[in-house]
């Protein structure tokens, strides 16, 4: 390639910092900045921008959603913000702040109570749910964020029932904790999914920096707001609404932007029932359009609670993804539609059953596990720990 200023022999760029082009003239080398001087100006400022709060080497360096779900992340987290000023002026009065009968102590006493309760309600459900957080993420992550909307919505109530703050703002504290459990490991999960070159701890550390950012902007927009809802009850409430539908709204928004590549088992279910049906195998963003991200709504493919899958010692990923898929099928033939008479195949011995999904599986499983788009290489399915080793017969 060749123009007025010689031949140019290379392009130069760091990350996702400006690019450099290297010339050769009248056989001198030159390196000069890409662009016009202004272009240049500009694209510094946007290259300090990116260096300091995006992950080196973006867009490359992280998933193709990485930039939708972080633009919704940051509206649902400045809401938020604004959200828990509200909240926390109230508990600030409830114990006693403004209040010259109240005393040092009892707000104390008051404090320590709700931080108390909080630990234990983290312990407990990182004991009961935990194992939950890495595969479905997504419903985990929204639960988080409604139950966090709960916890403030209770704390802004709590000075209006003197006689029960105490224990309002103990229950708020449990919601709180389990809110910080939830919401820290589905993060965590998320930006396992986000890196692309194993570069996580960089995605984690802007993460915070743009959440710095937000409650910085949110903070400064409390300091207006603080004046006109103090003894404004209404008010106080209408914003909190405001806020709170805000917060949901863009939360839904952001975990559908979410387009995981591994199978957890309502997206390996859902792809194997479309594939049964009509021999089309979904894409990950079709599967996970359809993937449900509310706790309690459940897929209609999804495995009933009587089926237990168990694997031998040595079983590897195809392994948990086959006898995932046995599962999907047995469920589904278990388990007629509605105000339908159950067929012949549906009347069979749970045991036929399994026999005629093991031979279903031969047929099926290795042009489906060829799915486009999908990582076969490691699943969320939860199932780790379900091992059984059989003891051979002695001699």
């Amino acid at each position: 390639m060749e123009n007025d200023s010689g031949v140019v022999l290379a392009t130069e760029r760091y990350g996702s910092a400006e690019s450099w082009k290297y010339f050769a003239r009248d056989g001198v080398v030159e390196r000069r900045r890409d662009g016009s001087e202004g272009e240049s100006r500009g694209n510094s400022i946007v290259g300090v921008f990116k260096s300091v709060f995006l992950p080196q080497g973006y867009p490359e360096s992280v998933s193709d959603d990485y930039l939708q779900y972080q633009f919704w992340d940051t509206v649902q987290a400045f809401s938020s913000s604004l959200s828990g000023t509200l909240a926390t002026q109230a508990s600030l009065r409830g114990v006693g702040v403004g209040n010259q009968e109240a005393t040092v102590a009892a707000a104390t006493v008051t404090w320590l109570l709700r931080d108390g309760t909080g630990m234990l309600g983290r312990i407990l459900f990182a004991w009961r749910k935990g194992t939950k957080l890495d595969s479905e993420a997504k419903k985990w992550r929204m639960f988080a964020d409604v139950l966090n909307d709960m916890a403030m919505f209770m704390e802004i109530l709590a000075p209006h029932f003197p006689a029960c703050f105490t224990l309002i703002v103990c229950t708020a504290g449990v919601f709180k904790s389990i809110v910080g459990v939830a919401g820290g490991a589905t993060r965590a999960a998320l930006t396992v999914h986000q890196a692309r070159r194993d570069n996580m701890a960089d995605i984690s550390a802007k993460d915070g920096s743009q959440e710095t950012l937000v409650n910085l902007a949110g903070l400064l927009i409390s300091l207006i707001l603080i004046p006109l809802i103090t003894d404004n009850p209404v008010l106080t409430l209408s914003l909190f609404f405001l806020f709170t539908m805000l917060h949901l709204f863009a939360n839904y928004k952001a975990v559908r932007s979410v387009v995981m590549e591994t199978f957890n088992e309502a997206r390996l279910s859902i792809v194997l029932q479309q594939y049964l049906r009509d021999k089309r195998i979904l894409s990950p963003l079709e599967a996970n359009q359809r993937e449900p991200v509310f706790l309690g709504v459940r897929n209609a493919v999804y495995l009933p609670g009587c089926i237990c899958v168990c694997l031998g010692p040595k079983a590897s990923v195809h392994d948990e993804i086959r006898v995932m898929c046995q599962a999907v099928w047995v469920s589904s033939t278990m388990s007629p539609p509605a105000h339908t008479e159950p067929t012949t195949q549906q009347q069979q011995s749970h045991w036929e059953m399994v026999h005629e999904s093991h031979k279903l599986m031969d047929t099926i499983f290795n042009p489906f596990l060829k799915a486009a788009g999908w990582d076969t290489k490691r699943t969320l399915l939860d199932w780790d720990e379900w091992r059984v080793e059989w003891k051979s017969k002695s001699n």
